[in-house]
């Protein structure tokens, strides 16, 4: 039974892993400065964000190339400041030196978790309990600027990641969440492979614990649903773990980030 159980996650692992990447992918082929490159199963993703974890060189597979993750780090690494490299897994001693070599001394973990759509606990009315609505480009630069207050990062950090057409582009959603006519909370969906990605989710300070959170995470959700999607995923701090397991999400591998201080 237990080896059932591990299939069951590495499978699922796997699953969330490569629509996390397709979603990655994507997105830098739509937001206005980013950059995008493969080797084998290595990948190197440059979104001009001022977030380390979206300037990456990474490995698709459980046990990375180091050759073409070495070279795809330098081009990164070239290309843009903050920047990591990320695997999946626990890195070993081979990854944590090559990323020595490349000057990433921070190393941080990123927990990946997943559920089933049919195991979401929906509550009743859950889009409707808050104002969550859909935005597309026309409000990019709004949306920008409650995303970077939601994270309480200054206003250039996310630069030009979500301009351009990207709110309008075929499998992103961006919502903005309201009180008052003000921009209060953010969320992003990608849906890729059958999959909805769930990104973004910020509230500002003023408007915490008041469960916009959760409704706007709800609203991610139940869109992806009903565009056909089967399974969910995110990644989490330890401060918003608590929320999404409530919702259903279990973790399902833990990755190890490299990045700039």
């Amino acid at each position: 039974m237990e080896n059932t159980r591990e299939t069951t996650m590495d499978t699922t692992a796997d699953r969330m892993a490569a629509a996390y990447f397709d979603a990655i992918g994507f997105l830098c082929g739509v937001t206005p400065a980013g950059w995008y490159a493969e080797r084998g199963t290595a990948r190197a993703a440059v979104t001009g964000a001022g977030v380390a974890t979206l300037n990456a060189a990474y490995d698709t597979a459980p046990e990375p190339d180091l050759a073409a993750l070495d070279e795809l780090a330098a081009e990164v690494g070239g290309k843009a400041v903050p920047w990591s490299i990320m695997v999946r897994g626990e890195a070993g001693d081979e990854v944590a030196g090559l990323a020595a070599r490349h000057g990433l001394v921070e190393r941080d973990g990123l927990s990946l978790l997943a559920c089933d759509v049919s195991d979401i606990p929906f509550r009743d009315g859950a889009a409707q309990r808050k104002p969550v609505r859909r935005v597309g480009a026309a409000e990019s630069d709004l949306y920008t600027e409650a995303l970077a207050e939601g994270f309480e990062a200054p206003d250039d950090v996310f630069g030009s990641l979500m301009k351009g057409g990207v709110l309008d582009a075929g499998p992103v959603t961006g919502y903005l969440a309201e009180e008052s006519g003000r921009p209060v909370g953010t969320g992003l969906g990608i849906l890729t492979s059958g999959v909805v990605g769930v990104f973004n989710i910020a509230v500002v300070p003023a408007a915490r614990s008041r469960g916009l959170g959760r409704s706007i995470t709800e609203t991610v959700l139940l869109d992806g649903v009903a565009a056909g999607a089967d399974a969910a995923y995110l990644h989490t701090s330890a401060m918003g773990r608590p929320l999404y397991e409530s919702m259903g999400f279990r973790l399902v591998e833990e990755w190890t980030v490299f990045r700039t201080r």
